[in-house]
């Protein structure tokens, strides 16, 4: 299955979530210091991942990861 490539902010986070809890990766384009960059999303499992171009993080909780991508921006306010 490809990756769904997105913007931030593009879609809300529960969106995201469905989508890596359907197997699905999530690449979101986001800009930091004037340069784009992917950061990927992953679910795999029962362990939500975020591989940004600096580090890997993990969460356990599907609570955390909803955190993540609204604290990070990835999603929709």
């Amino acid at each position: 299955m490809d990756p769904l490539v997105i913007e931030a902010g593009e879609r809300d986070a529960e969106e995201i979530i469905a989508a890596l809890e359907s197997g699905r990766r999530v690449v979101v384009r986001t800009e930091f210091l004037d340069s784009e960059h992917e950061v990927t999303l992953r679910y795999d499992d029962g362990t939500f991942y975020c591989d940004t171009p600096t580090r890997l993080h993990r969460h356990q909780e599907r609570a955390e990861m909803l955190e993540c991508l609204r604290k990070q921006g990835y999603a929709a306010e």
